[in-house]
């Protein structure tokens, strides 16, 4: 037995306080977190309606488009192909089925986004089974009652693995990554199997080192080495020369030969097929590794905290309370995966959200291990600051509703009207319906907490998830239709697409001027329109700031201009369609 188990755990827990939270509690949280927001919207800008058009293009049938993701005739040499192969292999088997209920477009935006529930699945299957493993294992007992009634080790690990779940659903900064068709949810996902395989190696070290080896390749083809660095440096923080997971270490290069097999299967033919394309790639992965800037360090101090709200402040605490347990597996393995996210993080040149997510699941982990070693007065502050926190937003999205629909409270309309310019505010009596039910279930939850003082050490998570859930859930209904008129281009490309018609003669190119990777995207997902890199095109697509001096000048000498065209709710982007005179 290591040294760890004979020593006093901080861990104070009884049996009452490890009860079981009901299974159906657990898969309505997951369901509805999942489901909501993620199908009737628009892609919106950048990284969701990005990964779509690399999707639609390798299914379109260009050259080399299912190995060498790109949006039209631009290369996308950066990330992986991951995401663009799932999402286009689910809009291939899934689209003519749901044809028969939506349009086209409308069918390939759904079918793109199911392979959000598979990564969904994954984290949170992966996360539950590797804290349940580390959570039986003796050193993370807690300590042993005079007279008895402690928890067994099944029972106080099936506690733990609920409360990981439960934290990484309420842990803000990721609900709505979870939701994008990008490459987050697939990294967050592979994070997640990375650390059930070394949590699994402890007992059973070769599938262990398997699955390992999978989750590395996996997030490589996700993110390139953005997303399997993390992991990577995990491995060598994880790994130490003593027990207990010493015995497992030669296994690593079982993991080793799987994940380079599995890049390499893409890599050399993708390097084959387009040099140029691999070169970017390469330059791309390059400049993504340096020293951040001051502005960078500024945006991580300011963003982080918030980005894995709640679950920081009980990660930080567990790190405390064990303080004298580093070289146990329960915190030594999700510490390992903090520290080699953090590397990472440190090591990017413009860290954002991406960087920020795969700090999620160790957090949760540590915070959860964090719940048994808290007193029960300090357990009920945490419960009542998750109640009235959330009751708070819930209200303040319920109040914002109520202004853009009446008009009142003026203030509040005011400045809701100015960012919505345009926007025919109406009642979606579905949504609304369904905003209504996830306010009673917040309610009854509340209740419950209330009179039924529950003993469970899991009641805060359980309120700190239902809180963000209904927060979400009131957004995703009641306000998504005046979100997608903000964030969606379909009407600006659909105004494009009646210009071009017009304007366009057989076989004229179009070229841009500034056009970012988001907007010709869109374009190419609303209306298949794909743009050249000709200097010989006599049409300009021109994407200008109303702020600049060249947008408020009339177009350059030799161009004509066709249409002029901006989304309503945007004050500064314009957009310019430009012909070119004979002789310009």
């Amino acid at each position: 037995m290591n040294t760890e188990s004979l020593r006093s755990t901080p861990a104070r827990l009884t049996a009452t306080a490890a009860a079981k939270l009901p299974r159906l509690f657990l898969v309505t949280v997951g369901l509805v977190y999942i489901l909501a927001g993620l199908f009737y919207r628009d892609p919106w800008k950048t990284d969701d309606v990005v990964s779509l058009a690399t999707m639609l293009t390798a299914l379109s049938g260009q050259d080399h488009a299912w190995l060498l993701p790109r949006v039209g005739h631009l290369a996308q040499a950066q990330d992986g192909p991951l995401v663009t192969w799932t999402g286009a292999a689910f809009i291939w088997a899934f689209r003519p089925v749901l044809e028969y209920g939506f349009g086209p477009l409308n069918a390939a935006i759904i079918a793109s986004r199911l392979p959000n529930i598979l990564w969904f699945a994954i984290l949170t299957s992966a996360l539950w089974y590797g804290t349940y493993l580390l959570g039986r294992r003796p050193e993370a007992q807690p300590l042993a009652l005079p007279f008895g009634g402690e928890p067994t080790e099944r029972d106080y690990g099936r506690m733990l693995a609920d409360a990981a779940l439960l934290l990484i659903v309420a842990t803000v900064g990721i609900i709505w990554r979870m939701h994008e068709t990008s490459e987050v949810p697939a990294v967050i996902a592979c994070q997640a199997l990375a650390f059930y395989a070394i949590a699994r190696m402890l007992d059973h070290p070769v599938s262990g080192a398997v699955t390992l080896g999978i989750a590395i390749g996996a997030a490589f083809l996700a993110r390139g080495w953005l997303g399997c660095l993390p992991v990577l440096l995990a491995c060598l923080l994880v790994f130490p020369a003593h027990r207990p997971l010493a015995h497992a270490r030669k296994w690593l290069a079982l993991s080793a030969l799987i994940g380079i097999a599995l890049g390499l299967a893409w890599w050399l033919p993708a390097q084959a097929a387009s040099p140029y394309w691999a070169l970017q790639w390469q330059l791309w992965s390059a400049h993504a590794f340096s020293w951040p800037s001051t502005r960078a360090w500024f945006s991580i101090a300011r963003d982080l905290p918030w980005f894995l709200w709640p679950t920081w402040p009980l990660a930080l605490l567990a790190l405390w309370r064990w303080r004298g347990w580093f070289g146990a597996p329960h915190i030594r393995i999700p510490l390992g995966l903090a520290l080699g996210a953090a590397l990472a993080l440190l090591a990017n040149s413009d860290p954002f959200e991406p960087e920020y997510s795969m700090l999620a699941i160790p957090c949760a982990v540590l915070a959860a291990f964090a719940l048994p070693t808290l007193r029960r007065g300090v357990v009920n502050t945490l419960d009542w600051f998750a109640v009235m926190c959330f009751s708070l937003t819930a209200a303040t999205v319920w109040l914002g509703w109520v202004a853009l629909q009446t008009g009142w409270p003026g203030q509040i309309a005011a400045n809701i009207a100015r960012q919505t310019h345009g926007f025919d505010a109406q009642i979606v009596w579905p949504a609304f319906l369904i905003a209504l039910l996830g306010t009673g279930a917040w309610v009854v939850l509340v209740r419950w907490r209330l009179h039924n003082h529950p003993a469970g050490l899991w009641r805060g998570t359980a309120l700190s998830a239902g809180g963000l859930l209904i927060t979400w859930l009131l957004l995703a209904t009641l306000w998504m239709p005046a979100l997608d008129y903000v964030r969606s281009y379909r009407g600006v490309s659909a105004s494009l697409a009646q210009a071009l018609a017009r304007a366009q003669g057989p076989g004229e190119c179009i070229r841009t001027q500034g056009l970012g990777s988001g907007q010709r995207a869109s374009f190419l997902v609303f209306n298949q329109l794909e743009f050249q890199f000709d200097a010989q095109c006599p049409l300009l697509l021109q994407q200008l700031d109303m702020r600049s001096p060249e947008a408020r000048r009339q177009p350059p000498a030799g161009y004509r201009m066709l249409w002029e065209g901006r989304r309503g709710p945007d004050r500064h982007e314009m957009f310019r369609l430009l012909r070119a005179q004979p002789g310009a």
